[in-house]
């Protein structure tokens, strides 16, 4: 009696875990994918935002500015931004932060713009906190930029059930917005040294979205050589995605992986210029394999990522920026980037 009750657990389980992971087919990813036309964009911070919170905050966030730099985006043929959101700035104000996200989706569909919103994040300073955010330390690349959620949270599940409901409320309420491409899951689970320490809420995200289902496709970028993370993310997202700093050589090898998979691929970050991640080198290869491109930055602002990692505070403007296309007023740092993407979006 109690080996049938075990494997009549054990059965629910099973079942129950298969009902829950709801990944598009092949079929159903590529038939999306058909009608997006190629994905040329970029990761968007207001160039007056320093990080995620001073984006979404009542107190900061800056509709003016992102219209005005959406437009710059539109104008010269991108057509898709990658977007940071934060646990924090949905945790103090859940309805004023959907609203605010409901203006922002209106403003880039105003510049035929969609949108990639990225929910979680590793990345940078591990302690965010809700209010007014430090300013800029003068030639330090994303000095500001804060993880989602913060360590505490990360390292401890008891934090866990908030996280939950900010995922589901989120994902609930613009499941069915066409102004919105897909949604990035989590950004680089295992950066800041957390390497495996990241899987079990890497995994909880996914049942998180599952169990909402939104009509937009669901994924997480590989980043960097994790074959634990790396398998998960692959064999449960809806499209591919990945990240790419480097030269045209490596760029190649991983676009012919990539695209081997069946599945659709975008890559949701590249473009370092003192990497050799150029968009001259780059854009035609992206174009050339069928694979979006978003590059890390849109215009150069208070997250100072014209400078490289690592960079020292009280360092002078690079005469090769690090990141972005454009400089506050709007000129592009090199026109001839400008004009590439203008020629290689063009629909003549």
């Amino acid at each position: 009696m109690k080996k049938f009750i075990f494997l009549a657990l054990l059965c629910v389980v099973t079942v129950t875990s298969f009902s829950q992971k709801k990944i598009w087919s092949a079929k159903k990813a590529n038939d999306w994918y058909k009608k997006q036309g190629w994905l040329v964009g970029a990761n968007f911070l207001p160039s007056t935002a320093i990080n995620q919170l001073e984006m979404w905050q009542a107190e900061t966030y800056d509709a003016n500015t992102i219209d005005k730099e959406l437009g710059w985006a539109q104008g010269i043929g991108m057509n898709v931004m990658r977007v940071y959101l934060h646990d924090l700035a949905w945790k103090a104000d859940p309805a004023g932060f959907k609203e605010r996200m409901d203006n922002f989706l209106s403003i880039a569909s105003r510049h035929k713009i969609k949108i990639l919103f990225t929910i979680l994040d590793d990345c940078w300073n591990p302690d965010a906190k809700i209010g007014t955010q430090p300013k800029p330390k003068p030639g330090v690349h994303n000095s500001g930029w804060v993880r989602s959620p913060s360590k505490n949270v990360h390292d401890s599940t008891l934090h866990w059930t908030y996280l939950e409901k900010y995922v589901k409320d989120v994902l609930t309420t613009f499941k069915d917005d066409k102004r919105i491409l897909m949604w990035d899951l989590y950004n680089e689970p295992g950066n800041s040294g957390y390497d495996l320490g990241s899987f079990q809420l890497l995994k909880k995200m996914y049942l998180w979205a599952w169990s909402v289902r939104p009509s937009q496709p669901l994924t997480s970028a590989t980043w960097y050589d994790n074959k634990v993370l790396n398998d998960y993310v692959l064999a449960n997202s809806d499209i591919i995605t990945f990240h790419n700093y480097s030269d045209t050589t490596s760029l190649q090898k991983e676009l012919i992986a990539k695209t081997k998979m069946g599945r659709p691929v975008i890559c949701s970050e590249y473009m370092a210029r003192t990497n050799n991640s150029r968009f001259e080198t780059h854009l035609p290869l992206f174009k050339k394999y069928k694979v979006g491109a978003i590059n890390w930055g849109l215009v150069s602002g208070k997250s100072n990522t014209i400078f490289p990692w690592g960079s020292k505070e009280g360092s002078p403007e690079p005469k090769l920026w690090f990141h972005d296309v454009f400089r506050k007023d709007g000129t592009p740092y090199d026109s001839k980037e400008t004009d590439l993407i203008k020629q290689l979006t063009s629909k003549k």
